[in-house]
This record gives structure tokens, sequence and C-alpha cells, in this order.
């Protein structure tokens, strides 16, 4: 095979093989401009992608006075997250994790059916890979092109199509670490105060670091993040079988190779030329031909750029096409090709997603309004009054997630005879305690309870704290402890 056959695997490993070495370096890949229908499909992704990424912080959503109007923000200063219509509070933290057991089976069901298309299509270091080629492409030309002058010695010309490029990289760098910057703060607000000097210090180093990040990743590490540093090629195996649609070389139609046959000599021959177009169009530098690799990303580059040569020749397209292991095995025996989208895994991931799904949908759909929580001060543990009744001093915090003032009553039904103050009131002690909580925030209060507990077991008695919206009715429940001594009988009185 001549070295311009082989792919950039092959070179690695031939490198290092001759020096010894563990690993070898980088062969650079220069992928070469394709056109048909995969790379439309790719343009679509990668507009509606990048136009969902930048232009989602400037969208605005109304949620009334004194409440933020980005529809998607995640105010990690207030410890809230809005996304349009929906407001979270840190204490729905299970509702993401509900969302990304859901997205980790769709993946796996969607890998299942068509391999690795998160990878090819809508993985963001593809999305910014493809972009940042399109920029290379358009100042320094095509793959021939590129290679040729990288090959030159420096010059004007390459002195300034290399800066250029560099730059626009940069520039687009720099937008996606602020754009990624205003879903944490008020988009328009925070780009005021950025160019204005007003933002604050993590401001400035979050967008320096996201384009920095973005800046090497798209721009130079390229396919050696999917080579390499991502970890989902590894284990995607474990969810591909024969039945699975991935990008697949019909060997069976396109052997023996024969280099530049043409249709009408082509006799015994397959339909491959070995024009290695598959090959030179791959963003990761890999020989399609080869079978399914790990560093294949299942983009379909090669399909367009074999079907071009095949129109060329006047043979049938799709000698590389979306297609399984088992139909490619039918279609070489003549039999007819098998087509299972519902097989064991399909069923079992489906299952599994709609059990997420429904688990989550229905959580937060009949998520409540309000939130109670209730710590035990732990010194003293008890203080013992003159008249022999016992005191235990707790921190209630009472979460409002509603838009307007709540108004929350406060009992202990299981301790009778138990009164309630609030440390910092003035107030007569009572039986139960008036508790108002402003719009969607969190009330703290040092509450007091002072009674004589009918059953302590070896010092404590379990005591259910619960609130109750008077407007709503909405009740919650939250268990403590109330303390006090061995042997305690509440019939005992002070002198």
């Amino acid at each position: 095979m001549s070295r311009i056959a082989k792919t950039d695997r092959q070179l690695r490993e031939q490198a290092a093989a001759h020096s010894g070495a563990l690993y070898a370096s980088r062969v650079r890949v220069y992928p070469m401009a394709v056109h048909g229908v995969m790379r439309r499909i790719k343009w679509g992704v990668l507009i509606a992608c990048l136009s969902a990424y930048y232009l989602l912080p400037w969208l605005r959503w109304d949620r009334g006075p004194l409440h933020p109007n980005q529809a998607v923000l995640l105010d990690l200063w207030n410890e809230r997250f809005y996304f349009f219509g929906l407001e979270l509070w840190p204490q729905d933290i299970f509702y993401l994790a509900g969302a990304l057991i859901a997205g980790a089976v769709l993946l796996f069901f969607v890998t299942s059916l068509v391999g690795r298309v998160w990878c090819g299509y809508t993985c963001p270091q593809t999305v910014w890979t493809d972009l940042f080629m399109w920029v290379e492409r358009l100042i320094e030309g095509d793959r021939n092109e590129r290679m040729r002058r990288d090959a030159q010695p420096l010059s004007f010309e390459k002195v300034w199509r290399k800066t250029l490029k560099h730059g626009l990289w940069l520039a687009i760098a720099f937008w996606t670490g602020g754009a990624w910057i205003m879903y944490y703060v008020d988009a328009p607000t925070v780009t005021r105060e950025f160019w204005t000097g007003a933002a604050s210090t993590q401001v400035y180093a979050f967008i320096f670091l996201f384009t920095f990040t973005t800046y090497s990743l798209a721009g130079w590490a390229r396919e050696q993040v999917c080579t390499y540093m991502c970890p989902w090629p590894r284990f995607q195996s474990a969810m591909l079988d024969e039945h699975s649609f991935t990008v697949t070389y019909e060997a069976w139609r396109g052997e023996p190779r024969t280099r530049g046959k043409h249709a009408g000599d082509a006799g015994s021959a397959g339909d491959c030329v070995d024009c290695l177009a598959c090959i030179h169009a791959c963003p990761t530098g890999i020989d399609i031909r080869d079978g399914i690799q790990l560093e294949c990303i299942n983009c379909g580059l090669c399909m367009d750029a074999c079907n071009h040569v095949m129109e060329k020749l006047g043979r049938s397209k799709w000698l590389i096409s979306w297609d399984t292991l088992a139909r490619q095995a039918a279609k070489k025996e003549g039999r007819p090709a098998p087509l299972r989208l519902l097989r064991a895994r399909s069923v079992i991931y489906i299952a599994a997603l709609a059990v997420a799904l429904v688990t989550t949908a229905t959580a937060l759909l009949t998520r409540h309004t309000q939130a109670l929580s209730v710590e035990r001060d732990r010194a003293p543990l008890y203080v013992m009054l003159p008249d022999g009744t016992l005191r235990n001093g707790y921190t209630i915090r009472i979460l409002n997630k509603r838009r307007e003032v709540g108004n929350y009553e406060l009992v202990l039904p299981d301790f009778p005879g138990a009164v309630l103050a609030v440390a910092e009131w003035d107030l007569l002690p009572a039986g139960k305690l008036d508790l108002p909580v402003g719009p969607d925030q969190a009330g703290t209060f040092r509450v007091l309870v002072t009674g004589r507990p009918m059953h302590l077991v070896e010092g404590a008695q379990p005591v259910d704290f619960v609130l109750r919206n008077r407007a709503t009715g909405e009740t919650t429940t939250y268990r403590s402890i109330f303390m006090g001594p061995k042997g305690f009988s509440p019939a005992v009185q002070a002198p």
C-alpha cells in the first residue's frame, strides 16, 4: 500500500512500530470538502444547533416584577434555574438527575438503532469543528491546496492566511465562551458590563477559559478528541449488534478493488476503484472499507464522496451507505434483506426510557410549592424550666415556591400541650405559630418548643412538625425528635 493510501491510524501505527515507542506523533488529517445529501443534513443540524446555542439566552419570558425575564437562566447567585415557565430550586436537583437518566437512555437507544449519529451530527465537538473547518477552507482552500501550502516554506501569503484563519477561530471561540456565560447571567446585562469593564472577575475568567478550550479543541485537537479524549466510542460497541444501522461499505459489491477501471471495462472487478475519496473526506482520517472502527463518528461524509465518484464512473451510487451487517450479509448471498428495528435491546431501552420519562414528568407535575426542614439545636440538647417542663430549640426553614406571600401555620399535633414560640419575636407562646414567608423566598425561624413529653424513650421522643398553607391548604410534615433527660416523668413538678 502506498503512503497516500494509508489512513491516519495506519500511519501512526507504522511510525510507532518503526520508532519502538509506545506513542507516535500525530499525523495531521486534511479533510476534503464534499457535497451531497449527508453534507446538507450536517449543515442543517449545524445551523440549528449553533442558532439555538447563541440565540437562546436572548429570548425573554415575562415572570412578573422582581423576577428575571430571561427564558433560560441558571441563576447560581439566587439559587434558581429558570426554563421558560418552569422554575426549579436547589431542592429540585433530582429532576435534573431524572432528565440526565432519560437523556442517557435515549442516547443508548438511538445508538443501538443508528450508531453514533450523536457524535456525527450534534456533539458540540463535531459542530464547532465543522464550523472551524469551514472557515479554514474558506481562507486556505480545500485539501490539496492546504497540504501544498503547509509543505511550502514560510511566505507572506502563508502568514496572512494563517493569521486571518486563527483570528476568526479566536473570534468564534470568544463568542462561544461569551454565550455560555449568558446562560448564568442576564445576557443584555453581562454584555454591557463586559464591554464597559464593569463585569466581575469570574465573568472575564470563565469567558477566557471557554474561549481557550473551544479554540484548542475545535481548532487544534479536532479528531484527537473523538479518538482519545471522548469515552463514548470505548463503550458504544456494547449497544451495537448486527441489526444496528451504521455507515457501511458494501464489500460484496466493491471488491475486488481495481484502480482506474471504468464502467465499460470493469470485467469481474468490483465497483470500488480505490480512489481514496472516502478517506480524504473523513474528518477522522479512517478507511471505512476496513469496517466499523472506534474513530468512525458516523457522519456519512464518505457516502457523499463515494457517490460523487460513482456518478462520474456511471455506476450505481451508495457503495457506502447506511445499513446493517445482517442486511449486508443477506445481500451478499442474494437473500431478502431483513430489517429488525424492534428487538430485545430496543425494547429494554424503550421501557427504561418510558420509566425515566414518566417518573420524572409525574414528579414534576405533582411537585409541592412548599418545603419544610427542621434542624434541632445540638447545644444544649434540652433545657429544664423551673415549672418542670422541657424546652427544645429548632431552626425551621420554610420554602415558599409560590409567587405570592405564604401564610403558614405550624403545629405539633402528636405533642399534646406543647407550646411554641419564635425566639426573635415578642409574642406569647401558643399551641401553633403563624409564620409568613415572602413570595419565592425561604424563611428561617428559630422556634422554641416547650412541654411535657409523654413518651420519652432513652431521653428522646419522635415529634412531627406539620406546616399548612392557610390559603391553599397544602400541608408538609417533617419528623424530628424532642429530647429530655432519661427517666423523665411528666407528672413531676418543680417545687
